[in-house]
């Protein structure tokens, strides 16, 4: 059977009764035996927080480059270093509890099930996964062998967000029938693509790098370390990166599912690289938060968001670079990206929520904290502890799975400039069948 057609034949998932069980079972001396596949830029920040856990003994350490492999192995002497993590996961799989996947997002979905099939649990960085059909397979395996799972989205740990999903679900700004949101970061790339080759650095594994992405030659400053997010065959552009984390608070305030109907307004695909502007726009069927008729706008690129009477704030106040803003019937929510409160607007101008925020922070337990230092390390922390019996993962692939999926939707759109496409969620299929190809991708033996 096809990799397409396996996955497709679990399209419809079944849900989840059982709660994923703990590997408290089988750490050694309360320890949680963690290996890193992926540890240079976004990835050794993973290492340092995951490792800031007194519980966390690092066993294993796993990058293509090994510049990221000799700095990683100064903080951790005694783990093993690999470039290939099939062979870690085959060589010391018994040896090693958690799986920490740091890599770009076209080896997210890869290196994660073969963890999730030697029943490891995983976190997993945002997006979750490169492709739509990973999303549901990711989601599916994790349901079938009830493991312990999340994905990368730190922000959704903090208390910043955690009060706005709470005082959204309040009713403080009644049912909501708008969501926009928007950054003002550029992850595409409207220019040729390159030609020639460039010789590949001593330090690299190219093949490995590519993974199961197609062969193409070495560029120096096109791929490896920086600019892959910009590119279709390895990242999802500026949506699949700042917006996970922009999505996530009102995705999961709202209890949205997939949309109905995406729509993006941008360039012309150029085969290559995602376009620098878009504007995508999705609908939702309603919630018991929102309205019937929920639409979703995306705004992205340096000149992000474009102007609207939804985003003016009171007192000709500049937005922040990066947020969303809940338009209700009740009012309007500003929740900027990150680390300041939200903020309530009615008829033009601000209204007072210390009592509303003061209320909500005593009644759920939450620690007003305002410095990065301290809410760094929260979500990392909160899936080792998941691992050991103590708390519960509030990102699990159940979760990410559909708000990546939503996100890549999106991304999809950008194949098809300015047309409506629309989605049936149960059997994981557009209407419009030139779109369906994108929905998977075809893997390279490497």
């Amino acid at each position: 059977m096809k990799r397409r057609q396996f996955i497709k034949s679990s399209a419809v998932l079944a849900s989840v009764t059982a709660l994923p069980s703990s590997v408290l079972a089988l750490v050694q001396d309360g320890k949680l035996r963690t290996a890193h596949i992926g540890i240079g830029g976004m990835g050794m920040e993973d290492l340092k927080a995951f490792s800031s856990h007194s519980q966390v003994v690092v066993t294993a350490l796993c990058d293509v480059d090994a510049n990221n492999l000799a700095a990683a192995q100064k903080m951790h002497p005694q783990a093993k270093v690999f470039t290939d993590y099939r062979i870690m996961l085959e060589e010391i799989g018994d040896q090693i509890d958690a799986v920490v996947v740091s890599t770009p997002d076209h080896t997210h979905a890869p290196a994660s099930m073969k963890a999730m099939e030697m029943g490891k649990p995983v976190y997993c960085q945002k997006p979750l996964t490169h492709h739509v059909t990973e999303a549901r397979a990711m989601r599916k395996l994790a349901a079938e062998k009830n493991l312990i799972t999340q994905m990368g989205i730190q922000v959704h740990s903090f208390y910043d967000y955690k009060l706005a999903t709470l005082l959204i679900q309040s009713g403080i700004i009644g049912k909501v029938h708008t969501v926009r949101a928007w950054s003002n970061k550029n992850w595409g790339y409207d220019g040729p693509e390159p030609k020639g080759s460039d010789a590949v650095p001593k330090t690299l594994d190219w093949n490995l790098w590519l993974g199961t992405a197609t062969e193409r030659p070495y560029k120096n400053q096109f791929y490896h370390p920086a600019n892959w997010r910009k590119l279709l065959d390895y990242g999802c552009g500026t949506l699949g990166d700042m917006g996970v984390h922009i999505f996530d608070t009102p995705y999961n305030a709202l209890e949205l599912d997939v949309p109905k109907t995406i729509k993006n307004e941008c360039r012309k695909p150029n085969g290559y690289g995602f376009p620098e502007s878009n504007r995508v726009t999705y609908e939702f069927p309603g919630t018991k938060y929102t309205t019937n008729n929920f639409k979703w706008v995306w705004d992205d690129g340096v000149n992000a968001p474009k102007k609207h009477e939804d985003l003016k704030l009171p007192n000709k106040d500049k937005l922040p670079d990066q947020g969303a803003m809940f338009i209700g019937e009740e009012g309007r929510l500003l929740l900027p990206h990150f680390m300041q409160l939200p903020k309530k607007i009615v008829d033009g101008a601000y209204v007072d929520i210390d009592n509303e925020i003061a209320s909500i922070t005593e009644e759920y337990n939450l620690s007003p904290v305002r410095d990065y230092e301290t809410e760094g390390t929260k979500h990392y922390h909160q899936f080792v502890d998941s691992c050991l019996g103590k708390d519960e993962s509030s990102a699990p692939f159940s979760y990410a799975a559909r708000l990546t999926e939503t996100i890549l939707l999106g991304v999809i759109a950008g194949r098809f400039p300015n047309k409506t496409l629309h989605w049936d969620n149960e059997t994981a299929s557009f209407a419009e069948e030139e779109a369906n190809q994108f929905l998977d991708g075809n893997y390279r033996d490497f």
